[in-house]
């Protein structure tokens, strides 16, 4: 019996913190070689390794904060017993079409990803998803793929999304390089029609099987056994469904209540960090200035109009609004202040996570290895055909993208080098920019140094390395998909 439990501990999944610091210490190894070839690379010390996790917390406070305060205000709404019941009623009305919730939510957060790069903003949905989706006989898997892959694949197909089409956009036209808009629209909506089409078809292949089998889920036995004991509440109303414990879950007028602000506030974070200003709506604006938008109408709470919130100002609502549920729920105010403190603190962990990923893309922007390897690449692509050219610089962008997560940091180093040199050889500057999008769209989807992919894992209770062994065969063909649309777009234009 003692083998067969150092066995099972033997093939255990390594945390994500073991994973991220894993790729960290690979990052400053590369560093090191590098730099023994190059001046335009510093090999990492030890103690830039040893700090880049702080300066990642520095880096991400805000992103860490807001996920602290999101962990009160979810711990309030659950206190409030509203969310369980919500969920079982949710069950009972979906019945047998529950896998339409799927589709129905994957093309919501996709809509989201390609107009606004919707992807840290999806925190909270992890944790939500999950639990509907195991109340509803999947897995907590199905709930985090839902959100992952719906924004995710989005955010690939971008038409108007200022943080990677609008800077890329704006690069080349600041270097005197003509941009067709038009372009960028009609081929990240190709795109993200079947990015999404894959995405969902596979999404709802796996939770026919998990349904139907639950030995068929890509979690392993340990991570089932928390994801059971997370959700014990709805475990048990969905045991006692034959009692009628599920049949007769009625929601309270208190209950409906929280839910209500429950989603309204959700709907006010979505709103919040669409950039409304940039598609030349100035609604959320009314009443400020460029100079002082604080007195705009919608910046009461904040001292920033909505369109213009980031994660500070949505920790600031959240706050206020757990406060709110909680006296709406009817607890007192010890109640109040211990739940909330009870709930930020089963967060730490997954700020945590964000801190040490962020380090990463920190350690690499210290000692050059980033706009290293992209003048490299840039230098071996000069001369060559388009039908080398794309697929070429596709997999350039797929690399890079490992090491700059961020959408805006990539267009910002990059797009300066790569767009004119595709103007230069005669190939289209919207396609390059595409291409940017979409080969960085998929990394962000995979990539552990993207911070949200692993904490929002752990929230869900399931991991990184059960989430890639499910979706790695998904993203290789969707990889191959795209790559072939966009280098046969690259030849005809």
């Amino acid at each position: 019996m003692a083998e067969a439990t150092k066995q099972k501990k033997k093939r255990g999944m390594p945390t994500s913190f073991t994973i991220l610091l894993g790729c960290l210490i690979f990052v400053a190894i590369c560093t090191w070689i590098v730099a023994a070839f190059t001046p335009d690379v510093t090999g990492a010390t030890l103690a830039q390794v040893m700090q880049a996790p702080f300066s990642g917390f520095k880096n991400a406070i805000d992103v860490c904060l807001f996920v602290i305060v999101l962990g009160g205000f979810l711990a309030m709404v659950n206190k409030t017993g509203a969310l369980d019941t919500g969920i079982a009623t949710l069950v009972r009305a979906l019945g047998d079409r529950d896998t339409l919730l799927i589709p129905v939510l994957m093309i919501a957060f996709g809509i989201c990803g390609s107009t606004y790069g919707m992807m840290e903003e999806t925190i909270p949905f992890y944790i939500l998803l999950a639990s509907v989706t195991f109340a509803m006989g999947f897995d907590s898997m199905v709930g985090a793929l839902i959100v992952l892959l719906g924004a995710g694949l989005g955010t690939l197909g971008s038409t108007v999304n200022p943080f990677s089409i609008a800077i890329a956009s704006s690069a080349l036209t600041d270097m005197g390089i003509a941009v067709n808009q038009g372009t960028l629209i009609g081929v990240g909506f190709l795109l993200f029609v079947i990015s999404e089409a894959m995405g969902i078809a596979f999404v709802m292949r796996y939770a026919k099987r998990v349904k139907a089998d639950r030995a068929a889920s890509a979690m392993t036995s340990e991570e089932l056994a928390n994801m059971d004991a997370a959700y014990a509440d709805e475990t048990k109303m969905l045991e006692d469904e034959q009692a009628s414990s599920l049949k007769n879950a009625v929601l309270t007028g208190k209950q409906k209540f929280v839910l209500a602000l429950f989603a309204l506030s959700f709907l006010v974070m979505i709103v919040s960090f669409i950039p409304w200003e940039s598609f030349g709506i100035t609604f959320f604006a009314i009443g400020g200035t460029a100079d002082d938008p604080s007195t705009a109408w919608s910046a009461i709470l904040t001292g920033l109009p909505l369109g213009q919130w980031y994660f500070t100002e949505c920790g600031i609502w959240f706050f206020v609004i757990s406060i709110v549920i909680g006296i709406v729920g009817g607890l007192s105010e010890k109640e109040i202040v211990n739940t909330f403190i009870d709930g930020c603190s089963t967060m730490i962990s997954t700020a945590l996570v964000i801190a040490v990923a962020r380090a990463i893309s920190v350690l690499m922007s210290e000692t050059g290895l980033d706009v290293f390897v992209l003048n490299a690449a840039a230098d071996a692509l000069r001369g060559v055909s388009a039908v080398v050219f794309a697929p070429a610089s596709y997999a350039l962008y797929f690399v890079l993208s490992f090491l700059i997560p961020s959408s805006s940091g990539m267009a910002t180093v990059s797009m300066p080098i790569m767009g004119p040199l595709a103007d230069n050889l005669g190939f289209s500057p919207d396609i390059m920019i595409m291409i940017y999008v979409a080969a960085h769209g998929v990394v962000a989807m995979i990539t552990p140094t993207n911070g949200v992919i692993v904490s929002g894992l752990e929230l869900a209770h399931t991991s990184y390395t059960s989430f890639l062994k499910l979706t790695l065969k998904f993203f290789v063909a969707l990889t191959l998909v795209t790559a072939v649309v966009l280098t046969v777009l690259m030849l005809v234009m």
